[in-house]
Protein backbone atom coordinates (compact mmCIF):
# COMPACT_ATOMS: atom_id res chain seq x y z
CA UNK A 1 0.00 0.00 0.00
CA UNK A 2 0.98 3.45 -1.31
CA UNK A 3 1.90 6.06 1.48
CA UNK A 4 -0.57 8.74 0.25
CA UNK A 5 -0.89 12.76 1.25
CA UNK A 6 -3.73 15.25 0.97
CA UNK A 7 -3.54 18.76 -0.05
CA UNK A 8 -6.46 19.94 -1.26
CA UNK A 9 -6.59 19.30 -5.22
CA UNK A 10 -3.12 17.73 -5.49
CA UNK A 11 -2.51 14.08 -4.01
CA UNK A 12 0.98 12.72 -2.94
CA UNK A 13 1.33 9.26 -3.73
CA UNK A 14 4.35 7.30 -2.54
CA UNK A 15 4.03 3.65 -3.80
CA UNK A 16 8.01 2.81 -1.97
CA UNK A 17 8.60 0.08 -4.06
CA UNK A 18 8.87 -0.67 -7.53
CA UNK A 19 6.26 0.03 -9.67
CA UNK A 20 5.68 -3.67 -11.33
CA UNK A 21 2.96 -6.19 -12.56
CA UNK A 22 2.56 -7.80 -8.89
CA UNK A 23 2.03 -4.10 -7.49
CA UNK A 24 0.24 -2.21 -10.90
CA UNK A 25 -3.16 -3.53 -9.78
CA UNK A 26 -3.23 -2.27 -6.27
CA UNK A 27 -1.61 1.15 -7.52
CA UNK A 28 -4.05 1.60 -10.27
CA UNK A 29 -6.91 1.18 -7.50
CA UNK A 30 -5.05 4.01 -5.01
CA UNK A 31 -4.60 6.43 -8.29
CA UNK A 32 -8.30 5.90 -9.68
CA UNK A 33 -9.23 6.48 -5.61
CA UNK A 34 -7.48 10.04 -5.80
CA UNK A 35 -9.35 10.83 -9.06
CA UNK A 36 -13.08 9.83 -7.77
CA UNK A 37 -12.19 12.04 -4.71
CA UNK A 38 -11.52 15.12 -7.11
CA UNK A 39 -7.64 15.04 -7.61
CA UNK A 40 -6.47 17.39 -10.45
CA UNK A 41 -2.89 16.98 -9.65
CA UNK A 42 -1.60 13.50 -8.90
CA UNK A 43 2.32 13.83 -8.14
CA UNK A 44 4.06 10.66 -7.71
CA UNK A 45 6.95 10.27 -5.45
CA UNK A 46 9.59 7.83 -6.54
CA UNK A 47 11.36 7.48 -3.58
CA UNK A 48 12.27 4.38 -2.77
CA UNK A 49 11.53 2.97 -6.54
CA UNK A 50 14.47 1.27 -8.69
CA UNK A 51 12.51 -0.37 -11.27
CA UNK A 52 9.02 -0.15 -13.43
CA UNK A 53 7.66 -2.64 -16.08
CA UNK A 54 5.26 -2.12 -18.71
CA UNK A 55 2.53 -2.74 -16.33
CA UNK A 56 3.83 0.08 -14.13
CA UNK A 57 4.38 2.34 -16.89
CA UNK A 58 0.62 1.68 -17.85
CA UNK A 59 -0.73 2.94 -14.66
CA UNK A 60 1.33 5.86 -14.96
CA UNK A 61 0.18 7.05 -18.54
CA UNK A 62 -3.77 5.62 -17.24
CA UNK A 63 -3.25 8.00 -14.68
CA UNK A 64 -2.00 10.30 -17.09
CA UNK A 65 -4.68 10.77 -19.58
CA UNK A 66 -7.43 10.80 -17.18
CA UNK A 67 -6.13 13.50 -15.16
CA UNK A 68 -5.46 15.61 -18.68
CA UNK A 69 -8.90 14.87 -19.62
CA UNK A 70 -10.11 17.11 -16.55
CA UNK A 71 -7.26 19.90 -16.95
CA UNK A 72 -4.90 17.80 -14.51
CA UNK A 73 -1.88 16.71 -14.91
CA UNK A 74 0.50 14.16 -13.76
CA UNK A 75 4.29 14.75 -11.90
CA UNK A 76 6.95 12.56 -11.14
CA UNK A 77 9.44 13.47 -8.53
CA UNK A 78 12.53 11.93 -6.85
CA UNK A 79 13.08 10.08 -10.02
CA UNK A 80 16.04 7.91 -10.15
CA UNK A 81 18.35 8.19 -12.68
CA UNK A 82 17.46 4.44 -14.51
CA UNK A 83 13.39 5.31 -14.47
CA UNK A 84 14.42 8.74 -16.09
CA UNK A 85 16.24 6.95 -18.76
CA UNK A 86 13.85 4.93 -19.03
CA UNK A 87 11.22 7.19 -19.52
CA UNK A 88 13.67 9.28 -22.14
CA UNK A 89 13.84 6.38 -24.25
CA UNK A 90 9.77 5.53 -24.19
CA UNK A 91 9.66 9.42 -24.68
CA UNK A 92 7.22 9.80 -21.97
CA UNK A 93 8.95 12.79 -20.43
CA UNK A 94 7.53 14.72 -23.10
CA UNK A 95 4.28 14.04 -21.38
CA UNK A 96 4.72 13.40 -17.73
CA UNK A 97 5.87 16.05 -15.28
CA UNK A 98 9.26 15.54 -13.89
Amino acid sequence: MSDITKNGDKVIVNPGQDIVASFAAELKGEMKQALDDGAVEIAVDLTGVEMMDSMGIAVLIAAHNSLQKNGGQLELVNVSTDILNLLTNMRLHKHFKI
